[in-house]
């Protein structure tokens, strides 16, 4: 198999460490990379699984009196081993401290103000390990006049401007899911930020912060709205524009059997061939842009689409310039031919779950295991890092770890 067909994995090979393919499946992109995570929730486990999935060992801090709990089915949890601390007492602390002085990566997701209260602030970790990548992941950021108030995704992107640029004109602001917070404004940031952070390092031979807050990350990615509201393109009428549902040939529509489909024929060679498809005749449907009448118009996809089932409108419009997909959920997913081809989703351990992203032709990364209990691997962590036996001994007598 050459390096290019890496690229596209056939759905019979497991996209998974734990298969019968190890040997040729390459580490990843981070291979050798050491990152340390303080356990949490959200968009830190969320940035730690993208970096165990792209090669890097990634050891989980857990807290000692949840030691043995959580679930292999923990897809969040993936791809890293578990150590369970007590860091409330001054040999659990001094133990996370000695496995902070080999990384490479620090990510924690606590409040400001936590770590530095716990004696692991980023001025003693970088002078002990001044090429430490110490990684800080909130809601509101480290500092401001809501730094130390608890929230969550939905308080972060209220802020921002996200939600309130979401859902129906007459009903309340729609959250959607917390992707946009958690997963977008708050893990990709941190994950590009500690990646920057590691190619600077190559050059300056040092560590910096990260300083990754989800009101920053979610305005970010609102940064194409501002430019089309600066060039009048945009309002802040929910409900109005091209792309947040006002548009009648950009949103999602239920056909007879109850399902739904998408269409998104912006540009106007395809929008011209989704009325070609739908065989609509009717003049007035040549003018797109007059957004006056995009509610009756509207209406009559909706009477339109509501004469076929999911799957007759999918054999007329996929596959086509229409810009057309059958709105799937969680289930029906990994089951469409194309995400089946591209074996975009994977089994391990009996759980379904997305492979990872994005792929690389040279440096494929993989899951390197299913989601570890806290502190299942505590003894095993301690050996590989450098801890005698004694010091092993030692700190399970004194109930650190």
């Amino acid at each position: 198999m050459g390096a290019a067909d890496w690229l596209y994995f056939p759905a019979s090979i497991p996209y998974y460490a734990g298969s019968t393919i190890d040997k040729r499946i390459e580490m990843g992109p981070l291979h050798g990379i050491r990152v340390i995570e303080m356990a949490g929730i959200g968009p830190g486990p969320f940035c730690c699984m993208m970096l165990s999935d792209m090669g890097a060992e990634v050891i989980r801090i857990d807290r000692l009196n949840l030691k043995g709990s959580g679930h292999r089915a923990n897809v969040l949890n993936r791809g890293r081993k578990s150590i369970a601390l007590d860091l409330k007492t001054p040999a659990g602390v001094a133990t996370c401290l000695r496995l902070i002085d080999q990384a490479d990566v620090l990510v924690e997701g606590f409040r400001p103000g936590v770590m530095e209260r716990l004696g692991l602030g980023p001025e003693l970790c970088l002078e002990r390990n001044p090429k430490l990548v110490f990684g800080r992941m909130t809601g509101w950021g480290q500092e401001g006049p809501l730094s130390q108030a608890a929230g969550h995704d939905i308080n972060y992107i209220s802020i921002a401007g996200a939600l309130g640029a979401m859902g129906y004109a007459d009903r309340p602001p729609a959250p959607p899911l917390n992707l946009v917070g958690d997963f977008g404004g708050g893990a990709m940031y941190l994950l590009s930020g500690i990646q920057a952070a590691l190619i600077e390092r190559i050059g300056s031979g040092k560590g910096q912060i990260v300083d990754a807050a989800m009101t920053d990350g979610t305005a970010s990615l609102l940064s194409p709205f501002y430019g089309l509201m600066a060039m009048g393109m945009w309002t802040t009428d929910r409900y109005s524009n091209r792309l947040d549902g006002g548009a009648y040939y950009y949103g999602s529509y239920e056909c007879s059997d109850g399902r739904h489909i998408s269409i998104g024929s912006l540009e106007p060679q395809f929008y011209a061939l989704l009325l070609e498809k739908c065989a609509i005749h009717d003049e007035s449907f040549k003018e797109q842009l007059d957004q006056n009448a995009w509610p009756a118009k509207r209406v009559i996809l909706e009477s339109l689409f509501k004469t076929k089932t999911q799957q007759q409108w999918c054999d007329i419009m996929e596959g086509t310039d229409v810009c057309f997909a059958p709105v799937l959920n969680l289930v029906e997913a990994p089951d469409h031919p194309h995400n089946k081809a591209r074996n975009t989703f994977v089994e391990v351990e009996n759980v379904t779950q997305p492979a990872p992203a994005p792929r690389f032709s040279r440096t494929q990364g993989a899951i390197q295991s299913a989601a570890a209990l806290a502190g299942e691997h505590t003894e095993e962590i301690l050996a590989n890092w450098g801890f005698t036996e004694a010091e092993i001994a030692e700190l399970n007598q004194n109930n650190a770890v």
